[in-house]
């Protein structure tokens, strides 16, 4: 009997995962493919899109290829809140002084728009409410400002700039729409119920920006979406044969990887947790750890992102925070940690991260029972 499949692609730092998943939740197959990381100087940190793509492609091969994609019925992508850039034709611009064209991605940790994410700041613009009183240097309007001033024959050739999960998007059906979540959180776009919407004029005059404002914003996104809206074309021809799905496949607008995490944690339920979502707060642990939650009303904290509207959950507000580095510290911790290389001895396989899991699941399980020791003789 024919089963009905969802694939789920999600984007992280150092690692590109997909998921085939069936209607009600269960994950039947998992496939994982590293990434290249470029560090071309302190601060600096690229990726290829290229790379990306390909990764992307031969994970989700991997995980539909037992079975037939016409039982796929959709796809969906989350990623890291990273920068693209690409021309005309969709090919790589660079982005790093090295020159080198494949590395035209802007990881999101990449620190070296600290200069103008000051400037931003120092304009005290009504927009900046929105992000806890100022914009982080890992966002990308910064970013894009640091571009212009540094790289201005890439920022002259660039025709789209896309977050990474929209780049995805458009990658898998040539729709240069932008989905609400990275434009709101990341990109100083304007979302609300009730007044001012789209992207603010002023803001990037001052800013020396106006140019985005060329063929109706085309650049940075014209066409927005809610997360999780179908975009109506589908795979396009390319993708679909590049995925080993079907033409016409349902594409979900994408979200940022942690808000994707956020959403999943606000949809489980547990006798002990209330029903009611605006109460719960979501840690979403990678690299970094997230911290999401969301409400009805419009709630400004200085020093916490948002209020963003329907940025994860539509008619929605969510405010952001978080703790850097959580997920590399833990990866330090276990890596320098004496027992580690004999624990890696008696693993069997040499899948490097699943052995690490199993590294940190037996640090964790030796804690426990020494912890059981000591309370049985108190």
């Amino acid at each position: 009997m024919n089963m009905d499949f969802f694939v789920g692609v999600d984007v992280g730092t150092g690692s590109v995962r997909a998921a085939l998943v069936t209607l009600s939740g269960k994950i039947k197959k998992v496939a994982t493919c590293p990434l290249e990381i470029f560090h071309p100087a302190p601060n600096f940190y690229e990726q290829s899109s290229d790379n990306i793509w390909s990764a992307v492609c031969h994970v989700v091969k991997s995980v539909v290829a037992d079975i037939s994609a016409e039982d796929v019925k959709g796809i969906g992508f989350d990623a890291t809140c990273s920068m693209v850039v690409v021309d005309e034709a969709g090919l790589p611009i660079t982005v790093s002084p090295t020159g080198q064209e494949k590395q035209n991605v802007i990881l999101w940790m990449d620190h070296r728009a600290h200069e103008e994410a000051d400037f931003i700041n120092s304009m005290g613009h009504d927009v900046l409410q929105y992000v806890g009183g100022k914009v982080s240097l890992e966002m990308q309007t910064p970013k894009m400002l640091w571009l212009k001033k540094n790289l201005p024959a890439s920022w002259n050739s660039a025709a789209l700039l896309f977050d990474l999960p929209d780049f995805l998007t458009w990658k898998a059906t040539e729709s240069e729409s932008r989905s609400l979540c990275s434009l709101v959180c990341k990109w100083n776009y304007n979302a609300n119920p009730i007044g001012k919407n789209g992207w603010d004029e002023d803001f990037f005059e001052q800013l020396n920006l106006r140019d985005l404002k060329k063929d109706n914003w085309r650049k940075i996104g014209n066409d927005i979406r809610v997360p999780g809206d179908a975009i109506e074309s589908g795979l396009s021809t390319k993708a679909a044969a590049e995925l080993g799905l079907l033409k016409g496949t349902p594409v979900g607008t994408s979200l940022i990887d942690a808000h994707a995490g956020g959403l999943g944690m606000i949809g489980c339920y547990a006798l002990d947790v209330s029903p009611n979502f605006s109460n719960r707060l979501a840690l979403i642990c990678g690299t970094s750890t997230c911290h999401m939650v969301v409400n009805e009303n419009k709630i400004f904290v200085n020093g916490v992102w948002g209020p963003y509207y329907s940025a994860m959950v539509p008619g929605f507000w969510l405010n952001e925070g978080g703790q850097s580095a959580t997920g590399k510290l833990l990866d330090h911790v276990i890596d320098t940690h004496p027992a580690t290389p004999g624990i890696l001895m008696t693993l069997s396989g040499n899948k490097y991260h699943l052995r690490k899991y199993r590294v940190f699941k037996k640090m964790v399980q030796d804690q426990q029972e020494y912890r059981i020791l000591m309370s049985e003789e108190l």
